[in-house]
């Protein structure tokens, strides 16, 4: 199985969780359990010591395998999410999903304040990866700016669409420097696995799981679909093709 390195961390499975969405730790921990994740997104709010919730999300990883990234997830714009950025890395997190969206509708993130928020949270040392638009002039920019990964997004936030974006993620993949993690609108295994098939090198999901009739059994679904993607790619599947070819010998009839 080939690893991917992200940052300061090798990972060998390439389907990454997160964890906002779950009805409580006890189902977040059987699922992150089935879906063997070595990576989980958490926003500030679920471990911040203030939190006075009583569903302690930390209790629910096992932090020893799992690396938790914080997300920036609220955040309207750069200044916001650095803010965010700073309070975890003195609560010890130093990975980071910078989400910026200042449109509640659509959450789509904002390439300016995202680009800025990447370029001071890497100053602060930390693993940064923005969750951005499909956009590979963005991408670059987040590279330039000290991105460890970049997050483009396959369809908006939690809309299960699936990648809608399949053009520019392919020219993403043709120009990045740094691992590329598809992440939002995967609504399905099959979506996971296209991502792989593209080129992407891991796929991030939570709503699809979060909000199955059984988030279990889908998480491992999608821990199942990206490997059998992963299989697919090392085994080396033939050219497609404009015309049909025969899969028999056609010059026994003659």
């Amino acid at each position: 199985m080939k690893q991917l390195t992200i940052g300061n961390r090798t990972f060998t499975n390439r389907f990454f969780l997160g964890t906002g969405k779950f009805a409580s730790s006890e189902q977040t921990k059987a699922a992150l359990a089935a879906s063997e994740t070595e990576l989980v997104t958490v926003a500030l709010t679920r471990v911040h010591e203030g939190d006075t919730s009583g569903d302690d999300i930390l209790k629910a990883i096992d932090r020893s395998r799992v690396e938790v990234m914080l997300n920036t997830s609220g955040a309207r714009n750069a200044d916001e999410a650095v803010r965010i950025a700073k309070i975890g890395k003195a609560a010890g997190f130093n990975w980071l999903k910078i989400e910026v969206h200042p449109d509640a509708r659509y959450l789509l993130p904002d390439p300016v304040e995202t680009l800025a928020a990447v370029r001071e949270c890497a100053k602060l040392g930390m693993v940064v990866l923005p969750y951005i638009n499909a956009d590979p002039v963005l991408a670059r920019h987040c590279e330039d700016a000290g991105a460890a990964a970049v997050m483009p997004l396959g369809s908006p936030i939690g809309s299960n669409r699936g990648i809608r974006t399949r053009d520019m993620i392919e020219i993403i993949v043709e120009q990045s420097h740094v691992p590329i993690v598809v992440d939002a609108g995967i609504g399905l295994p099959s979506h996971a696995a296209e991502a792989i098939e593209l080129g992407a090198d891991a796929v991030l999901a939570n709503t699809a799981v979060a909000a199955a009739g059984d988030p279990v059994k889908m998480a491992e679904a999608f821990k199942l679909a990206v490997r059998a993607a992963e299989l697919a790619l090392e085994a080396k599947p033939p050219r497609t093709s404009a015309t049909a070819n025969a899969t028999s010998p056609m010059d026994i009839f003659k």
